[in-house]
């Protein structure tokens, strides 16, 4: 029987919503230059791979941390997601901005957090975890208490790794990119002659290049 973190990266790849372009690049928000793309919100228009998301973050948010009281989303890609999961656990749902609001009451957190509530943080892709740090202490601020980062998918940058580490927070992923390149090779998406492309990204990423395409 495939893992699960196989099945999802399957569901992603055939959908579009991940797209692995080794000719073209992309370029991240952070300024990357990168041979892979999630676009996770493209499942928001496919029902059956929303609820196929939806129920598996409920279930990973039942089985691990059954004491969590909060769900709160990181924009912008986790907001629709984390709502839909929040719903179903039938738990009280806020989500962090990226920014605070320039106008009426300045909110960086849209929705009410009890002092000590215990909350999950809903993620769609984990890789440096800025803006996951970024939400994680914007709850803290606010008297709530992170217990957990639950995501779609997990990079598995060194990076992100330490900043949970850091934060003492576990993390809780769907798929990751290993699974996502192993599926990738698998269905037929790329050649097994593009893994070694793949993984000089991922260890350098902030420096990989276009140019590294010639590299054999």
């Amino acid at each position: 029987m495939k893992q699960l973190e196989i099945i999802l990266a399957e569901k992603l790849l055939k959908m579009g919503a991940v797209k692995v372009q080794l000719d073209t690049p992309f370029v991240w928000a952070v300024g990357w230059n990168a041979p892979i793309y999630n676009d996770d919100r493209q499942m928001l228009s496919l029902p059956a791979v929303r609820n196929f998301v939806k129920v598996e973050l409920a279930r990973t948010i039942m089985e691990n941390l059954p004491q969590a009281e909060m769900v709160v989303g990181v924009a912008t890609g986790a907001i629709a997601m984390g709502a839909l999961v929040a719903d179903l656990l039938d738990l009280p749902y806020a989500y962090v901005r990226e920014t605070p609001k320039d106008h009426g009451l300045e909110n960086l957190i849209e929705g009410n957090i009890k002092p000590g509530q215990r909350v999950v943080i809903v993620e769609d892709l984990l890789s440096t975890a800025k803006t996951c740090m970024r939400a994680v202490h914007a709850v803290r601020d606010a008297g709530g208490e992170v217990i957990a980062v639950v995501a779609i998918m997990n990079y598995e940058f060194p990076m992100g790794a330490k900043a949970l580490k850091r934060e003492k927070l576990p993390l809780f992923a769907l798929t990751n990119y290993t699974a996502m390149i192993k599926a990738a090779v698998e269905t037929g998406h790329i050649q097994q002659r593009d893994v070694a492309t793949l993984q000089r990204w991922h260890d350098d990423p902030e420096n990989w290049t276009p140019a590294d395409l010639l590299v054999d």
